[in-house]
């Protein structure tokens, strides 16, 4: 991919994708709350950062989210959800990717191929939901689900040639997730952005719209 906007670039897999893609040529665009103060959860700062780009990008990757925030830990059962805790996991993991999907159109060429990523996780499949628990996050990831599925039926009149689709990247050892690895195999962040790109790369436009994790297996919603 030449050009690329990587939304969460300064996180494990956002800076590990920027890594990869630089070394392959392409030129990378990034932000991050860290690096350019963009809030993905503040519907100004996302306008403000995504309208001052100009297009086209032959690639978004939305590689932002989080799994405990503010010290709330993912719920062992739906007795300990709180209002708080909720609403924090849809603004990060489903409203925010939503404001910043809103721009992708103007961004992205409607005369070639091109790829608009979101990564979500295999835990906001409903029908892969064997054990409950997790339910705020399990919920927010399964908007993001449907909120890109949605976009993609959206931008198929427009970009014919546009694969969009929401990614599982496997669990990275990051920050993110160390608290959380216990038994659960993991990989470098570096081995999960090779992979997330090999993916992409595979991809075709008539694949837009599904749920894919980091082997190129389809994910039930």
């Amino acid at each position: 991919m030449d050009r690329v906007l990587i939304i969460g670039a300064s996180g494990g897999i956002g800076s590990a994708l920027g890594v990869q893609l630089r070394a392959q040529g392409g030129h990378v665009v990034g932000l991050s709350r860290s690096g350019d103060g963009f809030d993905i959860t503040d519907e100004a700062s996302v306008e403000a950062h995504l309208n001052a780009l100009d297009g086209p990008f032959c690639g978004i990757i939305v590689a932002t989210g989080a799994l405990e925030i503010e010290g709330a830990a993912p719920e062992k059962s739906i007795r300990a959800v709180t209002a708080k805790a909720m609403a924090d996991q849809f603004a990060v993991n489903a409203i925010g990717p939503a404001l910043v999907l809103r721009h992708v159109a103007r961004l992205l060429p409607r005369d070639r191929r091109s790829v608009c990523a979101v990564l979500t996780a295999r835990v906001g499949s409903i029908g892969d939901n064997r054990i409950g628990g997790w339910t705020s996050y399990r919920a927010a990831k399964a908007a993001a689900n449907q909120i890109v599925h949605t976009t993609a039926i959206e931008l198929a009149r427009t970009h014919r040639d546009l694969v969009c689709v929401t990614l599982h990247p496997g669990t990275v050892e990051t920050p993110f997730t160390a608290k959380y690895l216990g038994r659960h195999p993991a990989v470098p962040a570096e081995v999960a952005a090779h992979n997330i790109l090999t993916v992409l790369d595979g991809l075709s436009p008539a694949q837009s719209g599904r749920f894919y994790d980091w082997a190129g297996k389809e994910v039930p919603w």
